[in-house]
């Protein structure tokens, strides 16, 4: 069997479709680690596309959790809390981010969105030992490391690449010999931020996206 994992949508469609016209002919399942919202505008969508996905399993991302209360918008920062309250406005799908798993078992894998709660990056040092090998996303970067004779897979982000704006990442697991693949397929980032400039997104916001295409000074990047 063959499963797409994906992290990190961030209520991107155009990006999420190009995923899912890439996979929906080679797999079998898929695994979203979490954060298909926020950020982008198209966030009861994104949702929907992803439950229509055969075998979906749907991890709880914080952004999920910023959504559903769980976690207070107001201890975020304020480009944070920009990109909050003009994605969760137009917002209805209560019920989709409504009490999700925070981890899946998959092989000698367990897929969650981070790992306690940490951003964790190819570079990172990571003080406690692990007891299992991890596929994680949240940091918006792909890439694969051993830590404590683990692995720690981050299949990156589909929605909001920090390595590169119109690319999009992803993996897929083989059960058969349980090994996962990095993918990764360009994508135009154009559609997106019209659409955020026809929401009326702050200036600020759509500034945030297109200062990360090339040739461009891209701004700071807010946390995960």
């Amino acid at each position: 069997m063959i499963i797409a994992i994906m992290s990190d949508i961030h209520a991107n469609l155009p990006a999420l479709n190009v995923f899912v016209k890439a996979t929906k002919d080679k797999v079998d399942a898929y695994i979203c680690l979490g954060d298909v919202v926020n950020y982008g505008p198209w966030n009861d969508e994104c949702l929907e596309l992803v439950y229509s996905l055969p075998g979906i399993v749907l991890l709880e991302g914080n952004h999920e959790r910023l959504f559903s209360g769980k976690d207070k918008i107001e201890d975020e920062l304020p480009i944070v809390q920009e990109f909050f309250y003009n994605s969760i406005k137009n917002f209805s799908r209560y019920d989709l981010i409504d009490k999700l798993p925070k981890s899946y078992e998959l092989g000698s894998f367990t897929c969650t969105h981070t790992i306690a709660n940490q951003r964790i990056y190819a570079n990172s040092i990571l003080e406690d030992d692990l007891d299992c090998n991890y596929i994680i996303g949240h940091t918006h970067h792909q890439f694969r490391i051993e830590h404590s004779n683990k692995e720690i897979v981050n299949c990156g982000s589909v929605g909001q690449n920090r390595d590169s704006i119109e690319t999009v990442n992803f993996a897929l697991y083989d059960s058969k010999s349980n090994t996962v693949t990095m993918c990764k397929e360009p994508y135009s980032l154009d559609m997106f931020v019209k659409e955020l400039s026809g929401r009326n997104y702050p200036t600020h916001c759509i500034d945030y996206y297109t200062s990360k295409l090339p040739h461009q000074s891209p701004e700071a990047t807010p946390p995960c």
